[in-house]
């Protein structure tokens, strides 16, 4: 058995001392300094406006639940974590389990909000095929 450990950014202190997940994917940044560059305008990320419309019907549903395989930051769950933290679940690099643990939830009259990468969602394919395949 090999049992590798990768260090994300290796020798970049910028990406090395990151500890939220920033540098996992990134736009323009300056070499020098590590800050990121942002554009004069951008629209709203598409993450974030899903993430703050769950967050908003949460106000009002408190059956809804965001599950998460790591990826708070990425998805922009940040904001609901804050206000519904008992409501956020993030269950670690675990896509299969997430995608379970959600339609467990969903079982018992919960709402889960599913947030997983679609480069990552190939990892719980069994997981999502298995619960579409037994709603028909």
């Amino acid at each position: 058995m090999l049992h590798v450990i990768t260090k994300k950014g290796k020798g970049y202190n910028p990406a090395e001392n990151d500890k939220i997940g920033t540098w996992h994917g990134t736009g323009p940044y300056k070499m020098e300094t590590g800050d990121f560059v942002k554009p004069e305008f951008s629209p709203p990320a598409w993450s974030k406006l899903v993430s703050e419309t769950v967050r908003k019907i949460a106000r009002a549903d408190e059956r809804i639940v965001a599950v998460t395989p790591a990826m708070p930051v990425g998805s922009k769950l940040e904001g609901f974590a804050s206000e519904f933290p008992d409501r956020m679940i993030d269950v670690g690099i675990a896509e299969q389990h997430a995608a379970t643990f959600a339609a467990g939830l969903a079982t018992q009259n919960m709402k889960p909000f599913l947030a997983i990468y679609s480069t990552f969602l190939q990892r719980a394919y069994d997981q999502v095929s298995m619960i579409f395949a037994a709603r028909t």
